[in-house]
């Protein structure tokens, strides 16, 4: 584990391979009110995390995975969609009408109900709570009864690069696939056609573990079927993904980016086998490169980036960031773009700056459950296996966050996502072959661990990975490659015993 308290230089960023152009980006965090870090607090921070990498004790904060946000553990399926416990009281009240905005059935235009019109016209869900169910995580198919509401396949072309971009050093170019566009949605409004149906083939693999144990991973093939407008270009890229949870958003997105970014190692200089590279995106609100960090390969630098984003593509609503009030319409689909739209006299957008605003601190504010058992005599042997195997050269433990003005909820918290946040090479068993940004094919950002063992409590199924392919834990463990192959292969080699311990260990977080 690699971490660094103190604001990097740009001689550290340029030898971590940024390019001087970029340098003013990564570090700059232009949406948080951030309240520089005194010497003394940097000296505490230091000392509390000296034990972090002691694997054979429970650190005194470790219970608390968000620090004073963290929540109880609720015995139902609402484990995930609680406010943080530090929230002011005269806060609550944005909570719940965010909520109430995330939950929100949109519906077409024109309608009586001119706040909830303006949905699609094509579309993948009709609200954000049809695809993060609870706030969990969604899933791929399950028999042909069950549709694909909370999976889609995004699409693009290589080429194209524009100016705004061509200063991010290994920028991966690419443009919105020409009659598609970058999503592809599988519901359209009366009249207008669907773009696809998603559909999934899966073939078997055993792999044989040690002492006799097996496991079996199902391969994925992804077909773009009954497609509504044509056939795709031939060079289209595509690559499933499934909702992932939405605790823990906020305080991933306090965490100091010179922390993320001295984790660093594209060259891999300290010969662990691990290379994790930020991506560095463009801000579509503050027009400039910042550090990528939400989305399963860090495509969005911020929460209210990543929601409107999510508006647009998913349920085809204009917001202040994303203000075509077609949503993913490409220019092909002229129908569509000429649909009626709720984007009428009395309002500008169909969600306005202030409900996206409540949507971002809603989104910002679900809490961590608390961490169980962190003193069980089999999670501590699988926190130590955890440890010693290399699992926290991806999956930091622990951080402290940004002291902010005006976030109480995650100012100056120890917090516990197990996550670097960046880009690692996953190996060909995982590529989409699509990159984003600066994210290759093979790469996908760290996911958080945290609350990963309420699964199957909050969404009713235990499946992992960007596409929900791995059915359990260790079926995601056994899909690792790449730079995490060595990991992977001592976890098959390694007692049965261990093993086990480990994903009690992992079912603890």
């Amino acid at each position: 584990m690699r971490l660094q308290w103190t604001r990097l230089s740009s001689l550290t960023l340029l030898a971590a391979g940024f390019a001087p152009a970029a340098i003013s980006g990564p570090l700059d965090e232009p949406h948080l009110n951030i309240i520089p870090r005194t010497d003394a607090e940097v000296a505490r921070i230091e000392r509390v995390l000296l034990d972090v990498e002691d694997s054979s004790n429970v650190h005194q904060f470790e219970a608390k995975s968000a620090g004073a946000a963290t929540v109880r553990v609720r015995p139902d399926a609402d484990a995930f969609s609680q406010p943080s416990e530090n929230m002011p009281f005269a806060s609550e009240l944005d909570f719940k009408v965010g909520n109430g905005l995330f939950r929100k059935l949109w519906v077409s235009s024109p309608s009586s109900t001119l706040a909830s019109d303006g949905l699609g016209p094509l579309f993948n869900a009709r609200s954000c709570q049809r695809c993060h169910v609870k706030d969990g995580r969604g899933h791929p198919p399950e028999g042909p009864e069950d549709n694909s509401i909370s999976m889609f396949l995004r699409v693009s072309i290589p080429g194209g690069e524009e100016d705004a971009i061509a200063e991010i050093e290994e920028y991966i170019a690419t443009v919105s696939e020409p009659t598609y566009g970058t999503q592809l949605q599988d519901f359209g409004l009366p009249g207008i056609p669907a773009e696809y149906q998603l559909q999934i083939e899966y073939q078997e693999v055993e792999i044989a573990l040690s002492e006799g144990e097996t496991a079996s991973l199902r391969s994925p093939t992804y077909t773009a079927g009954n497609l509504g407008y044509g056939p795709l270009h031939p060079d289209a890229m595509l690559s499933p993904r499934v909702a992932p949870q939405m605790i823990g958003l906020g305080l991933l997105e306090a965490i100091p980016a010179a922390d993320i970014l001295a984790q660093v190692d594209p060259k891999d200089t300290d010969g662990n086998g691990i290379s994790g590279r930020a991506n560095i995106v463009w801000s579509v609100e503050y027009g400039m490169p910042m550090l990528g960090r939400f989305g399963l390969k860090a495509g969005h630098p911020t929460i209210r980036q990543q929601s409107a984003a999510a508006f647009s593509g998913d349920v085809g609503i204009s917001s202040p960031l994303y203000p075509a009030p077609y949503g993913e319409c490409s220019d092909t689909q002229l129908q569509c773009q000429t649909a009626p739209h709720g984007d009428q006299d009395v309002r500008r957008f169909e969600i306005d700056a202030e409900g996206l605003d409540l949507v971002t601190f809603y989104s910002r504010n679900l809490a961590v459950p608390a961490r169980r058992d962190a003193n069980n005599t089999q999670v501590l042997r699988g926190k130590e296996v955890f440890y010693s195997t290399g699992c926290t050269s991806c999956h930091t433990p622990a951080y402290v966050t940004h002291r902010l003005e005006d976030q109480p909820e995650q100012s100056f918290q120890m917090i516990w996502p197990y996550s670097d946040l960046l880009l690692h090479d996953m190996g060909g068993g995982l590529a989409d072959n699509r990159p984003e940004a600066r994210a290759t094919g093979v790469e996908w950002r760290t996911p958080p661990l945290w609350g990963i063992g309420l699964t199957k409590q909050v969404s009713g199924h235990t499946y992992f990975l960007h596409d929900g392919r791995a059915r359990s834990l260790l079926e995601a463990i056994l899909w690792h490659g790449g730079e995490a192959k060595a990991q992977r292969d001592t976890v098959i080699e390694m007692p049965a015993a261990d093993r086990a311990a480990l994903i009690t260990f992992l079912e603890s977080l």
